[in-house]
């Protein structure tokens, strides 16, 4: 990792790993869940998941990963920490202050659990390298703050044909939705347009919240279990603790997925 960006795709995808004592040890709790057992616990170690963002969103989803065992994590991030991250980012602590967030991200994912593999990048994601970045994934893990790249990163699932969770927050108020490439409709049919940018209020516990809900999407897309939030979108309000649900539908006019 280097300040002026480096990729997180330099390893080579290796053979299938296999479980070990360690493994059947630490998820022995979460191997009990009806299909998972350890072919599925097997199935999250030799997953690779890019996750966007290492901020509000990025910090539950990246922990949760971690400790789930998925087996390798791409993080990626342009920002340094600041003060005022700090109600809502707890991957970063107080000493983290003035750090680059990839850094310090690294070395928390590393200490949660040290048998999966963390790799970091530190700079934009942009048209010129989002393809790369993300090839060699099988989830990408949207833990962005701005349309403008959530829509890069909706393409690059598109062009490579996997995943992509989008949540994102505002407030007390979130929103969830599990895009399949070919099968649901896309984030640019869903939100044909950016929202105007803006600095927005948050509360710590918003992205907690949808980061782990956007965790256990991807344990069940990897698993094949349960219910994706697919041609849906959840809408979680905090104020009320609430969730509600509206249907969303393929626009055959899309510029990202259309037939046109």
């Amino acid at each position: 990792m280097s300040q002026k960006g480096v990729s997180v795709t330099e390893k080579k995808r290796s053979g299938p790993k296999e479980l070990t004592e360690y493994d059947l040890k630490r998820y022995n709790r979460q191997m009990m869940i009806k299909g998972f057992g350890e072919e599925g616990q097997k199935k999250l170690k030799n997953t690779r998941v890019f996750v966007a963002g290492a901020g509000g969103l990025g910090s539950p989803v990246s922990t949760y990963l971690a400790v789930a065992g998925f087996g390798h994590i791409a993080l990626a991030d342009m920002d340094v920490v600041d003060l005022s991250n700090l109600n809502r980012q707890i991957l970063h602590w107080d000493r983290n202050v003035g750090e680059v967030k990839v850094k310090s991200g690294l070395e928390k994912l590393t200490q949660a659990n040290p048998e999966i593999e963390v790799e970091a990048f530190n700079g934009k994601i942009d048209e010129n390298n989002v393809y790369d970045l993300t090839k060699g994934h099988d989830i990408i893990i949207d833990a962005m703050d701005n349309f403008p790249t959530r829509y890069l990163l909706n393409r690059a699932a598109l062009k490579h044909k996997i995943p992509f969770i989008h949540a994102s927050v505002w407030g007390l108020e979130g929103r969830l939705t599990t895009i399949i490439p070919g099968k649901t409709p896309c984030l640019k049919c869903i939100f044909p347009h950016a929202p105007p940018k803006e600095v927005f209020p948050i509360l710590g516990a918003t992205p907690g919240v949808l980061g782990t809900l956007q965790v256990t999407e991807a344990v069940k897309v990897v698993l094949g279990i349960g219910k994706p939030v697919t041609n849906r979108l959840l809408l979680y309000d905090g104020e009320y603790m609430d969730f509600h649900e509206i249907q969303v539908n393929k626009n055959p006019a899309c510029p990202a997925c259309g037939s046109k």
